[in-house]
């Protein structure tokens, strides 16, 4: 079933609310209120159905209802027109101008779900004018909240990103705002695991939008209400745009939507001119099938009411290059596009990006490595740059590792400049390149200081067969007698191993520390094979400076808990790493007995 943001449960996530009594005066000879509208009264609403073409619209006002949420009212209309009762209410039309009398009463705003009827929810005209007036706050309820308190794990952070819209419960009535048709010329499989998130941000995917550089004789067509108000979020070689209706133009002020976008508040994303291919009427929901023509503005406002942008006025954007090698693609792929910079927004949409893109000439083969590249540009700071590869994972290691990073930088408690450039090479083949620790052993698990001991492990790997690889390991001379472990472990193993045992390597204090993990972590290398012998612990770490020899005096000294700089206990291990052309999916290990010379 499609999950929808309620428009009951609109205020949750967007700034406090005004009451009705605090709007501004109106000219109430081009705007008619809440007060002059009684049932039964002829309306129509000013839309497109067809192409550009702004088209009128009959309706019937059903009623009105005074506090349909806190502080907010509306006006219910029915459609009396033939095209309105076949389609019933339909995903685009939000913000549809409705005039009664001659005058600009409000905009088509939700609708119920399943409703048989055109049955429409209308956001009245002094709410919706009354948007922007006021300074807009800076803090967005849908940004993720990454805990950076602990050490990074760049899944986590893009697990959490990608999770974090939920989509609230359905009240009895079914209301629901009408959502924006996505309209995109990627594949409607880029949105298999997000499509729940988007549409419960109130945004519909719906794939076929087309560049809108195909409508050069559109390009000087002006905004005007009734007209297709277009938000492109990503925009180029690519083309993702959000697919709504203007509602009133005031001088270069542009009121769309009847409602919010995605209930920022402060927010900048361009707005442009739209067309519509056709109307998809929907047992679920009816949606316009359109896409963006040119850009004219940007959106500078978004609440409850409506959102609202400036003519003229250009939002930031990020400049991002995609390029896609597959193995049965002929031609590499490069798409360069822009995409907007938002701190919630910019990680879902690169995943689309990237998923679009990589799959457009089908899906991943069961037996499959991808190659990928990443390079972010940060204003003011050193990039984030790292190369490394996945086998039979998809694309999720790939995903995870760019727009965990992405995320971590956009929603960092430290400082947020700005993302100055975006820049991915995925390469995909057709072959698995994974191995399991078929055997591990050594040559002695009895073992004096001092000593060197041998430790084999054998691979098994499906291309390659069995192959075996031999390392020496000096035990140390001054550690304790006593049992230690002796870990052979793939690169998944030997991360957890290293947060675990020294945890304060990878837990950030400021930005650049923290883009310095980050490009640690990506860059660690998949196809390595690590053996690891885990040695007591002694000394400390002062932040990141370990202090292993300290003595015990000095130790309690510094570990005292009235300290401001963070101090934990040091860990120390001796290490062997073996490249391989595999990725080790697990860990095998042995306990050594180390005895007095």
């Amino acid at each position: 079933m499609f999950r929808k943001r309620l428009f009951s449960l609109l205020p949750y996530v967007l700034i406090s609310l005004l009451p009705c009594s605090c709007f501004a005066e109106i000219d109430k000879t081009k705007y008619i209120t809440i007060d002059e509208i009684t049932p039964g009264m002829d309306a129509t609403c000013l839309t497109v159905y067809k192409g550009t073409e702004i088209e009128k619209f009959n309706l019937k006002v059903v009623d009105v209802v005074r506090d349909f949420t806190p502080g907010k009212n509306a006006i219910l209309v029915m459609g009396t027109d033939e095209r309105f009762i076949h389609t019933g209410p339909v995903a685009g039309c939000s913000g549809s101008p409705v005039y009664i009398n001659g005058r600009l009463a409000g905009a088509l705003a939700f609708a119920w779900i399943y409703s048989k009827d055109p049955l429409y929810g209308v956001t009245p005209i002094e709410e919706i004018l009354s948007v922007g007036g006021s300074a807009p706050a800076d803090k967005m309820s849908s940004a993720p909240v990454l805990d950076f308190s602990k050490p990074i794990d760049l899944k986590t952070a893009y697990h959490q990103t990608i999770n974090c819209i939920k989509s609230p419960s359905q009240t009895a009535g079914g209301i629901s705002m009408l959502p924006c048709p996505l309209a995109t010329t990627l594949p409607q499989t880029a949105f298999a695991g997000l499509a729940d998130t988007f549409e419960s941000a109130g945004l519909l995917p719906v794939s076929g939008g087309a560049s809108g550089k195909l409508f050069p004789e559109y390009a000087d067509m002006p905004m005007k209400p009734g007209g297709i108000l277009s938000l492109p979020l990503v925009y180029g070689d690519i083309e993702l745009s959000a697919i709504g209706t203007i509602t009133e133009v005031a001088g270069d002020k542009v009121y769309a939507f009847g409602h919010s976008f995605l209930g920022q508040g402060s927010i900048d994303v361009p707005m442009a001119t739209g067309y519509v291919h056709t109307i998809v009427a929907n047992v679920v929901r009816s949606f316009k099938f359109g896409q963006t023509i040119d850009v004219k503005g940007a959106v500078y406002a978004d609440e409850t009411s409506a959102i609202v942008g400036t003519i003229g006025k250009k939002a930031a954007t990020i400049p991002m290059r995609i390029t896609i090698e597959r193995f049965n693609d002929a031609k590499t792929r490069i798409y360069n596009c822009q995409i907007v910079s938002h701190r919630y927004f910019t990680p879902l949409l690169l995943e689309v990006c990237l998923s679009g893109t990589a799959t457009m000439l089908g899906p991943l083969p069961a037996e499959h490595t991808v190659l990928y590249k990443t390079r972010i540009g940060i204003q003011g700071y050193k990039p984030i740059c790292f190369e490394n590869f996945s086998s039979s994972a998809a694309l999720e290691d790939c995903l995870s590792d760019s727009i965990g990073a992405i995320s971590l930088i956009m929603n960092n408690p430290y400082n947020r400049p700005a993302i100055t450039s975006l820049d991915f090479e995925i390469k995909i083949l057709p072959k698995t390149a994974v191995s399991h620790i078929w055997n591990f052993e050594v040559s002695n698990t009895t073992a004096k200081l001092g000593q060197t001991i041998t430790a084999s492990t054998t691979l098994e790997s499906y291309l390659t067969g069995n192959k075996t690889y031999k390392i020496e390991i000096k035990i140390p001379d001054d550690i304790p007698p006593g049992e230690y472990e002796l870990v052979a472990m793939g690169d998944n193993d030997y991360r957890q191993f290293v947060t675990k045992l020294a945890p304060y390597k990878y837990t950030p204090e400021n930005l650049p520390d923290l883009i310095n993990i980050i490009n640690d972590i990506a860059n660690k290398k998949r196809n390595n094979l690590y053996v690891v012998l885990t040695l007591p612990q002694g000394g400390i770490a002062l932040e990141k400076s370990e202090l292993p020899q300290l003595p015990l005096t000095k130790t309690l000294l510094l570990n005292n808990e009235k300290r401001s700089t963070s101090v934990q206990p040091a860990s120390e291990w001796l290490q062997r790493t073996i490249p391989l052309e595999t990725i080790v999916l697990d860990s095998k290990s042995f306990t050594i007995t180390v005895e007095k010379k």
